[in-house]
């Protein structure tokens, strides 16, 4: 697709009707980007992380009325449009329409998306993972992302998967480090025999167990794993640990939020790692 050579070479947009609107929209659903291998980034801040991590857009919608009261922008569409991103400009009713916020800074870009298996990543000497087993929500691996980033995490895999890692609302979560940290999504049976393969052993967060997560040795490769609040780590997970660890709790709540939960391991992992 050949890009636009400069801003008064965009497409300009106005109608909420434009066909082009309603085909974004579409990727919404979960089937279309998979379909498609395309999802959607909206946001200044998520873009700018996106493009700094390689990742060419297909297409960068923009809306000057939006971007100018927001502040941040136009950097992020110049570098689009470098890479040869094509620039579509849309008036501020046809944006707020293709927006998938409420609120939006008027950037919003068409990418392909992640899809990979955990035997096509590759990974360091003494690699420290994040496995997470059907979470449910995209909010909570959009978080956990954002940690796995900071805490300089080799990949995040996803077990047995409820969502995937395009969904619009976990892109968003993660502002954008679903680009900038390695993922892959498989079965968890896949999942556990790559890693075994891989000699990185498994760290099971739990409940039921009397060991706290700071009493095991995260020097070595190791995976943190994680599950669903409401149904925690699977049988068939937990056997093949080869430790199952619990944060301490002393309130009336008898479990954490699961991003919260991977961000208190995989930081005691940083912190001995960091020490050693």
């Amino acid at each position: 697709m050949t890009a636009a050579t400069s801003p008064e070479d965009d497409l300009v947009i106005t109608s909420p009707a434009n066909p082009r609107l309603k085909a974004l929209g579409q990727l919404r659903r979960r089937r279309v980007r998979e379909a498609e291998a395309r999802t959607v980034v909206e946001g200044a801040e998520e873009l700018e992380l996106t493009l700094s991590t390689g990742v060419v857009p297909e297409v960068v919608f923009h809306c000057p009325e939006l971007m100018a009261a927001s502040g941040p922008g136009p950097d992020a569409v110049a570098a689009a449009r470098a890479r040869g991103a094509q620039v579509v400009r849309l008036g501020r009713a046809a944006f707020e329409k293709a927006a998938y916020r409420e609120g939006p800074d008027g950037l919003l870009a068409v990418v392909p998306a992640v899809d990979r298996r955990c035997a096509e990543l590759t990974l360091p000497a003494a690699p420290l993972v994040l496995l997470c087993q059907a979470v449910e929500k995209p909010g909570n691996l959009g978080a956990m992302l954002r940690t796995a980033d900071a805490a300089g995490v080799a990949a995040v895999v996803a077990a047995d998967p409820v969502t995937d890692w395009g969904n619009p609302n976990l892109v968003r979560a993660s502002k954008g480090t679903v680009f900038s940290v390695p993922v892959a999504a498989d079965a968890t049976t896949a999942v556990l025999d790559w890693l075994e393969s891989e000699g990185v052993a498994l760290v099971a967060a739990t409940p039921d167990t009397e060991v706290e997560h700071t009493d095991v040795d995260y020097t070595g490769p190791v995976a943190v794993a994680v599950g669903a609040e409401k149904h925690g780590l699977t049988d068939d997970l937990l056997h093949r640990a080869a430790h199952r660890v619990r944060i301490p709790m002393v309130g009336q709540a008898n479990s954490l939020n699961v991003a919260t939960s991977a961000a208190i391991v995989l930081y005691e992992a940083v912190r001995q790692r960091r020490r050693g």
